[in-house]
């Protein structure tokens, strides 16, 4: 493909869409890989792919074959899901849960999301999925971003309980957060603290420069 060759010296716009969740929606080739970014950063595949595939090899590619249930919090192109069943080669149940329909429908188009056979997209707010589900999952992946801000939702305490409901024993939460100044960096160390005896938590600050990813393991 011309497009994709041209790529590796500039990168190609192949798709641009307005969202009334995400703004700014762009489809790239970008060094030989289609990409999905926002107006100010990258939403899928490109460093973000690079970014979670870390952390779900912190966690061990073998142990996450064996789980049975993910939720993936903030799905946007998909690619934590893609690192998840053509790599890791997870057969389990995969719900994503994505708040802008807008960017499924891309996902979909031009990354086949919609060809996954054990994955559910909800479309919904992730904190109000969150509220309202019962079930119990083995890994929730937390990768939520307006462009390239958090909401202060999944910092709070209420939010931080319900997610730790939902986890199962031996469990894990793999949580992308983005550091770029003084008081973020103070906010996850606020966000650290609030994990105790019940659950083995581990940093990992500067992936990919302004990433941090937290692991955290729920014991009993």
């Amino acid at each position: 493909m011309i497009r994709k060759l041209f790529s590796y010296f500039i990168p190609i716009n192949v798709y641009q869409k307005k969202s009334a969740v995400s703004q700014s929606l762009e489809v790239t080739w970008n060094n030989g890989e289609l990409v999905l970014d926002s107006k100010s950063t990258n939403y899928s595949y490109g460093s973000l792919q690079r970014i979670l595939r870390k952390g779900l090899k912190y966690i061990g590619f073998e142990r996450i074959r064996n789980f049975e249930s993910i939720l993936v919090l903030g799905v946007a192109g998909g690619s934590v899901i893609k690192t998840l069943t053509d790599e890791i080669k997870f057969k389990g149940k995969i719900t994503g849960v994505e708040i802008d329909e807008a960017i499924i429908k891309i996902a979909n188009e031009y990354f086949e999301l919609n060809k996954i056979p054990n994955l559910e997209i909800v479309i919904d707010d992730a904190f109000e999925y969150v509220l309202k589900t019962k079930l119990k999952y083995d890994l929730i992946i937390i990768d939520i971003f307006e462009d390239a801000t958090m909401p202060n939702f999944l910092f709070q305490d209420f939010f931080i309980q319900r997610i730790n409901s939902l986890l199962n024993l031996n469990g894990f939460i793999l949580f992308n957060t983005m550091v770029i100044d003084k008081k973020q960096e103070e906010r996850n160390l606020i966000y650290k603290s609030k994990f105790g005896g019940n659950y083995s938590l581990r940093m990992y600050p500067k992936v990919e420069i302004h990433n941090e990813l937290f692991t955290i393991k729920k014991l009993n």
